[in-house]
């Protein structure tokens, strides 16, 4: 999720060849209620992440994420779950 247009968002996937889609926030009315941003004068959200299970529910927050360490990282402990 960034504060990035849904255009900006397609282009930055396609560029990375994403094979998913990146939800864009612009009114930052997600990245305040998931803690990512303090209002709506934020120019970034922070960089962390959850993992939401299949009923919806956080089952766990990490905080203050290297984008080019974390999907590794949680991938590896989804195989040891």
């Amino acid at each position: 999720m960034s504060f990035d247009s849904v255009e900006a968002n397609r282009k930055f996937a396609e560029k990375y060849n994403f094979n998913f889609p990146l939800g864009s926030d612009t009114d930052k009315k997600i990245g305040i209620a998931y803690g990512a941003a303090d209002d709506a004068n934020a120019q970034a959200p922070a960089r962390i992440s959850y993992l939401i299970g299949a009923d919806g529910k956080i089952e766990k927050a990490y905080g203050k994420v290297k984008a080019t360490e974390h999907p590794e990282k949680a991938l590896e402990e989804l195989d040891h779950a």
